[in-house]
């Protein structure tokens, strides 16, 4: 961390149950665990959350993205609002480099991938409205949606295949929404895996592994990494 980490009404660092990735005077890089939410749900047993951890160690601490709550890794919030403001235009502008890891069911086929190993899949995505939180494809209506992804390795003996995934964009719950479509859904996932698929993992097998941005002080582009924990 470039800076030293000050205490606030008694909290510190150590309270937070959050790794610290990095922190400087514009914005923290912190490492979100599976099962807690990025921002405050409704309700006071749903208060709990990355942001009101972090604001309770950095008052000035402020939302710039989100992950969903069964997702861990990688997310950054604003030290003020300036940083905010260049921080979600980086993110709106797609000037951010976003890498995650997840370990789905079945062996996809990636017989048509390119020649560096990706592949594209290319289907628009809405809100399931009778069915929120849920998201679904819907060549109608959904909006342009792209996830990149390739093969990282794959286990014969438990028929699964963990997949390296870059969204090109950013839609509600996109990554697990894809991987569902293409057949192949993300082990642990609640909302859109069944069977062995729902039944195979104890969370979601999703991780935001890579994060990479211009700093919103200086402009140099800054990149973080967090091995994925399962």
């Amino acid at each position: 961390m470039s800076e030293a980490l000050a205490t606030h009404s008694g909290c510190s660092v150590a309270h937070l149950g959050v790794e610290v990735v990095y922190a400087d005077a514009h914005l923290i890089v912190l490492n979100k665990p599976s099962g807690l939410l990025s921002v405050p749900g409704k309700g006071p047993a749903l208060a709990d959350c990355l942001s009101a951890r972090a604001q309770a160690v950095w008052p000035d601490a402020l939302v710039v993205h989100r992950l969903d709550m069964a997702t861990s890794g990688l997310c950054v919030m604003a030290r003020d609002t300036q940083a905010q403001r260049s921080l979600s235009q980086a993110f709106a502008s797609r000037q951010t480099h976003k890498r995650y890891e997840a370990v789905v069911a079945g062996n996809p086929d990636d017989t048509q991938s390119s020649a560096d190993g990706w592949q594209l899949i290319d289907l628009p995505l809405m809100v399931d409205w009778p069915n929120r939180p849920r998201s679904k494809v819907c060549t109608d209506h959904g909006k342009p949606s792209l996830t990149r992804w390739r093969v990282l390795s794959r286990d014969a003996v438990h028929h699964t295949t963990r997949l390296l995934l870059a969204p090109v964009t950013g839609r509600t719950h996109q990554l697990r929404v894809h991987l569902m479509a293409l057949g192949h859904p993300i082990l642990g996932d609640t909302l859109y895996a069944t069977g062995q698929a729902l039944t195979g993992a104890p969370r979601l097998l999703l991780h935001a592994t890579e994060l990479g941005l211009p700093h919103p002080a200086t402009g140099e582009h800054c990149q973080w990494r967090s091995p994925a924990p399962f």
